[in-house]
């Protein structure tokens, strides 16, 4: 349903009740004065150059013709409930067409006066030379501006609504386009859903997971061409919400983008080519799983992703690696295991094992010795280590 902006009706002034000759003097002339205050726009609004040429200058033509004419039914009638809702209508769906021409308020304003101006001037000549006394003549010039006002209070109404309704659209359509990034609908469909919102893909795009509290602050600091989902987007933690920034392909754009995201707790996944965004999204939720506090950039926990992963596979490697150390004490194989890890992670540096553990040189000897009594030859064995480096890390 389109909104229409509410506005008083004007009131006009005492009617003129023209003489039949004169309105038809002045009905045989319409079409001839609304060309010369087309023109007349054309020559001076500078937003409009050119304009007469194509569709929209008729479109004008055809404007500036029906509001003529519904001033003359207007200026013939003895009463003063002519009615002049066609005229009212045509300007009001004339501001909608030129707010989606690109032209500004202040230019339909301008165009009202300068072809009110070059259609009194010629009205007027052509009912001087059909008779009109002057007293006629000035309330024939009072209805004339009376009626103007109107129309043009219509023009700037269908203005206002239009540029409202297609922001609502754009913005609907980009909630849309984000929403089938971040899902991972198909290429086509995601170009076509750009087209649609008028935004210009970039080359790259980075998925960003945060509180729904910290989006106006991240919003203000990020590239207004940003993408915010406001349908739900499946994976996100309650009390959550994404964006999808352009940019951050490079080492020091991802630093400016992780600048611009300081004091929120978002998480930041990897720059990817933007139709694969939905990519960078997942990443992000997965780090966002792992329970980092404060600013999160997943690159730096590409380890911890790996590694979290399946979780139950995991497991089962953990059991398996430890289970010659299940029939010792619990004291015992909690101290052998965090040795094994250490061990591991150091290439067997005895002293950095002891820094690490907190313990003497001489214990750690003690208990790598243990080790090699309860696995033998497979500290040795490359696939052992693998496997124990990964269950352990």
């Amino acid at each position: 349903m389109v909104h229409r902006t509410v506005r008083p009706a004007t009131q006009f002034p005492t009617v003129v009740g023209l003489d039949p000759a004169v309105a038809a003097a002045l009905r045989k002339r319409l079409a001839e004065v609304a060309d010369s205050a087309v023109l007349r726009i054309i020559e001076e609004v500078p937003s409009y150059a050119g304009a007469w040429s194509g569709r929209m200058g008729e479109v004008i033509r055809n404007a500036v013709q029906l509001a003529l004419g519904g001033f003359l039914t207007l200026a013939t009638r003895q009463d003063a409930d002519a009615p002049k809702a066609p005229a009212i209508e045509g300007a009001y769906q004339l501001g909608r067409g030129e707010a989606r021409a690109g032209r500004t308020v202040e230019a339909l304003l301008s165009a009202y006066r300068i072809g009110a101006r070059a259609s009194w001037r010629e009205m007027a000549d052509t009912a001087v030379e059909a008779g009109v006394d002057s007293g006629q003549l000035a309330r024939f010039a009072e209805l004339v501006f009376a009626y103007i006002d109107e129309l043009s209070a219509a023009s700037v109404a269908g203005h206002t609504d239009e540029l409202e309704s297609s922001g609502r659209v754009r913005q609907r359509n980009l909630e849309r386009l984000a929403r089938a990034l971040l899902t991972g609908a198909p290429a086509d469909a995601v170009n076509a859903a750009a087209e649609r919102a008028g935004w210009e893909p970039p080359a790259t795009l980075t998925a960003i997971v945060l509180p729904e509290s910290q989006v106006s602050h991240a919003l203000t600091a990020l590239d207004q061409r940003t993408l915010q989902p406001t349908d739900d987007v499946p994976g996100l933690p309650e009390g959550h919400t994404s964006l999808l920034a352009p940019g951050a392909g490079s080492a020091t754009a991802r630093r400016t983008l992780l600048r611009a995201l300081q004091g929120t707790e978002a998480v930041v996944g990897p720059s990817t080519p933007w139709l694969e965004a939905a990519a960078s999204y997942r990443r992000a939720l997965r780090c966002d799983a792992l329970g980092i506090e404060g600013l999160v950039d997943s690159d730096d926990h590409l380890a911890a992703l790996v590694l979290a992963a399946d979780a139950d596979a995991r497991a089962d490697l953990r059991a398996r690696v430890l289970a010659p150390l299940a029939d010792l004490r619990p004291s015992t194989a909690e101290k052998l295991t965090d040795t094994l890890r250490s061990w591991l992670l150091h290439h067997g540096r005895r002293d950095a094992v002891a820094e690490e553990l907190f313990v003497h040189a001489q214990t750690v000897r003690y208990r790598v010795g243990q080790l090699r009594e309860v696995y033998g030859d497979r500290l040795e064995d490359p696939a052992f280590v693998l496997d124990a480096t990964l269950a352990l890390a």
